[in-house]
């Protein structure tokens, strides 16, 4: 089909095309290189096809959003097929004659038909993305005005970035479907071809062509091709510094991620390296290699955003914004930081503000929903390890928990006996009884606070109830560290964490159950960092089982004033994945259906104690977090607000007396243990 001429053409502005590209790749390379850690390729197979297999199915795209999700399904697939149609365009266009997959048969039939059918597809998408982004300007890609942006973002660059990537997917998509409409035309011309054949929708576009003549329609054909070909090799350079990289970074972004126990599961600081200076993330370079990746591999959708709780309630906060600034600070200076040179800028105040830093509830829906991977939130908890250990930078309110936990082993510092919630209960140590079957993990909460305590009290009437052989650490029992280690206090989590490793190592426990999701989130998924390997469970969970064992009584026939909504702490169901054990309990045990929020399950939203907000004042922001999730509760018309989590508790039962006429605030366990005891569950105390 090409001359002699356009073939040295093409290949000269082909090897120009891609050794530009490769610098530019390389300076991704050697930018990511220069994180912390390293990037975790083991186990290369299994990644590789897990990482293909989302690629290909888009299934963590299509959670959300689902028309935008489905059209965009329709882009990745053309696009993708498109690396096969370009191979055998360029076959073809070097080659007189010569037609890629054979002129007539199954094969040839079905290649043409799929690449008709996805190229109409991948037209629409973006036209789609094109007409949301620019004409109707849809809010959920914007930002609210108090939140930090990189000046290039100000000036609009993520707007000319999807412009330039737009045009160049119609211009190269559009112009390889007209290139087939006009050969199928020249086909009809030289009585070669009746009808359409496999390719409906290009036949259908040959009518536009119905009276040129036969030397008018090659010349077209030959410039389409160098329009849909041509306009690769000049797009190609520009690939690595547009968003279009996530193209294949994202796949590569599933390949090298560490396995974590769960999402929200972060790495241990090594404190025993007396070289290390830097504790946590000040600049790009202290960043793990894998979070310099997300940068890359970043889509810019903010569907983190859409489920921020700190966001959504008017704090600073934007998960995305902050992703997207780290991506524009390495873009800036990509060769300079690629050869090694100290980047110089500290992240907070360039890529977030300190208010942002610590309105993280560390709740995990932006790792959970990013379609490609990424996982702001642990950024922003190592951002907290540097403002703590090296720039001793923090609220003043977490203060007083550093201290209480360092001194008297409870944020809440209470130097009261951590037995005094079982007074009159003759609860057992494992000292008194060394045969337990069930260590019963108190915490803090239940061990101090007086809401938290009553949880405690009724788990016990129901162990005692079901004749489960438990005992509890009484006054051996201390801190997991959950709130130090989110705080960004590492080296004090490291100490509490391991004191309470050799401890339970020495006793060897077969199961812990635990009234907090905090305490069995460390116990069950961050203490094996230090030698503790435990089966952890949650209290709804053993009142599951032990119903299902016919240990605990069900409930015969609803209870009056029964209906019941539940939410689900980000530490139970997001975190950890514990999501139909409380909803088992409470249908059992009160005989009722749950009435369900918009937002449940791993799309639960935040009470807003996460991530140590608990122990410090909440940023300002448009709305509190916990009232706005207690009024989604209200908005259900349930009587009872039922929750698994002792700061859940305390959050919503503070927002009950700011929001008239909601729901009742109660544990699972407290609920099941007063119908037992012949009570009306759900009934509001006075």
């Amino acid at each position: 089909m090409l001359t002699t001429v356009e073939k040295i053409l093409f290949v000269v502005f082909a090897i120009l095309s891609l050794g530009l590209a490769a610098r530019a790749f390389l300076h991704m390379a050697r930018s990511i290189q220069r994180g912390e850690g390293n990037l975790h390729l083991d186990r290369l197979v299994a990644r590789a096809l897990r990482a293909l297999w989302i690629y290909v199915s888009q299934q963590t795209t299509l959670r959300r959003r689902p028309l935008v999700s489905l059209l965009h399904l329709g882009v990745v697939w053309g696009f993708t097929y498109y690396f096969l149609i370009n191979f055998g365009d360029v076959l073809e266009g070097f080659f007189g004659g010569f037609k890629f997959l054979g002129s007539a048969g199954p094969l040839a039939s079905a290649y043409r038909l799929v690449g008709d059918v996805l190229s109409v597809a991948v037209i629409a998408g973006v036209a789609f993305f094109l007409v949301r982004r620019f004409l109707v300007r849809d809010p959920a890609l914007t930002y609210h005005d108090n939140v930090l942006l990189h000046p290039r973002v100000v000036k609009g660059e993520i707007r000319r970035d999807s412009l330039l990537v737009g045009l160049f997917i119609l211009l190269h998509v559009g112009a390889r479907f007209l290139g087939q409409s006009t050969q199928l035309a020249l086909g009809v011309h030289n009585g070669e071809i009746v009808g359409v054949g496999p390719q409906p929708f290009a036949g259908a576009a040959a009518g536009l062509w119905g009276g040129l003549n036969a030397d008018t329609l090659v010349v077209l054909d030959h410039v389409f091709w160098w329009v849909a070909l041509g306009g690769i090799l000049a797009f190609i350079p520009y690939f690595p510094y547009s968003k279009h990289a996530h193209l294949f970074m994202a796949p590569l972004n599933f390949l090298s991620k560490p396995d974590r126990t769960s999402l929200g599961e972060m790495e241990k600081e090594d404190f025993e390296d007396e070289s290390k200076e830097q504790f946590g993330a000040a600049k790009l370079e202290h960043l793990p290699k894998t979070h310099l990746f997300d940068a890359f591999a970043c889509i810019m959708c903010n569907r983190c955003q859409d489920v921020c709780p700190a966001y959504l309630t008017g704090k600073e906060l934007s998960p995305s914004a902050w992703v997207i600034n780290k991506r524009f600070l390495i873009k800036e200076r990509m060769a300079d930081f690629a050869a090694g040179k100290d980047s110089e800028i500290p992240l907070v105040g360039s890529a977030i503000s300190e208010s942002a830093v610590w309105a993280c509830t560390a709740c995990g829906a932006c790792i959970d929903v990013c379609p490609v991977g990424n996982e702001p939130m642990l950024d922003i908890l190592d951002l907290r390890r540097d403002r703590v250990l090296v720039q001793a930078d923090f609220p003043a309110d977490l203060r007083n928990a550093f201290n209480g936990m360092e001194r008297q082993g409870n944020p809440w510092q209470i130097n009261e006996s951590r037995m005094k919630w079982a007074d009159g209960l003759d609860v057992p140590t494992v000292e008194e009884k060394p045969d337990f079957d069930v260590l019963y993990w108190v915490g803090c909460a239940a061990s101090f606070e007086p809401r938290a305590q009553q949880v405690a009290r009724s788990f016990v009437s129901l162990m005692r109830t079901a004749g489960v052989n438990f005992a509890v650490l009484g006054e051996q029992e201390t801190c997991t560290g959950d709130t130090a280690r989110r705080a960004g206090r590492e080296d004090l989590y490291v100490a509490m964490a391991e004191a309470n490793v050799e401890l339970l190592n020495s006793i060897q426990p077969k199961r812990i159950v635990a009234t907090c999701p905090h305490c069995l989130h460390n116990l069950g998924k961050e203490y094996h960092q230090f030698g503790g390997n435990y089966t952890v469970i949650h209290h709804t969970e053993l009142i599951a089982e032990l119903m299902a064992e016919g240990r605990l009584p069900a409930s015969a026939a609803p209870v009056p004033q029964s209906n019941v909504t539940f939410h689900d702490p980000c530490y139970l169901g997001r975190h950890n994945g514990i999501l139909d054990a409380p909803r088992d309990a409470l249908s059992k045990g009160l005989g009722v259906q749950i009435t369900e929020m918009p937002r449940t399950g791993r799309n639960s939203f935040c009470c807003g104690a996460g991530g140590a907000q608990f122990w410090k004042e909440e940023e300002h922001g448009a709305a509190r977090v916990n009232h706005t999730r207690y009024a989604e509760a209200k908005d259900t018309g349930a009587q009872t607000l039922a929750v698994g989590c002792p700061f859940c508790l305390k959050m919503f039962s503070d927002a009950s007396g700011d929001v008239a006429g909601g729901p009742a605030v109660k544990d699972v366990a407290e609920l099941i243990a007063e119908r037992l005891a012949g009570g009306h569950p759900g009934a509001r105390e006075a």
